[in-house]
């Protein structure tokens, strides 16, 4: 599973730790996040964030 980087402030979400604090458990591929998730750093969007090569 792929990493995303926010291009807001740099967060890198990890499908392998998930997002814990929003309720994103360990193995969530970043598709698979909820619409209305934000970035646990600076709160952007889904939108914001881009595929990591």
């Amino acid at each position: 599973m792929a990493k995303y980087i926010c291009e807001m402030c740099g967060y890198i979400y990890d499908p392998e730790n998930g997002d814990p604090g929003s309720g994103v458990e360990a193995g969530t591929s970043f598709e698979d996040i909820p619409d209305d998730w934000a970035c646990p750093i600076c709160g952007v969007g889904k939108d914001q964030f881009k595929k990591m090569d």
